[in-house]
């Protein structure tokens, strides 16, 4: 995946808003964990599989989660600063990858 040419968001993230995504993802860690000893302990695969897609579920939220705020606060901060193109282009590449 191509590197962004912005190291930082251009509005901060609250202390809130990082340690709410931080929990989100230490949830799926844990999921995934629970997974890796489902195989382990040679459970049914129709229940690892309901498992795999609850984590796909939450990936999937938490992406949206972080996609909304860069489209509020980069997109938005960028178009007012004129260079909107070239984070819609940024944006459109990233929603493809994500899309896959």
């Amino acid at each position: 995946m191509k590197e962004s040419t912005h190291q930082h968001p251009s509005t901060p993230r609250s202390k809130d808003e990082i340690q709410t995504t931080v929990n989100r993802l230490k949830r799926i860690e844990g999921q995934v964990r629970g997974i890796q000893k489902m195989v382990e302990d040679d459970r049914y695969c129709v229940d690892i599989l309901v498992q795999i897609s609850a984590i796909n579920a939450a990936l999937k939220k938490v992406g949206h989660s972080i996609t909304e705020r860069h489209i509020k606060h980069c997109v938005s901060d960028a178009i007012l600063s004129g260079e909107g193109d070239e984070a819609i282009d940024e944006l459109m590449e990233v929603m493809t990858q994500f899309s896959k």
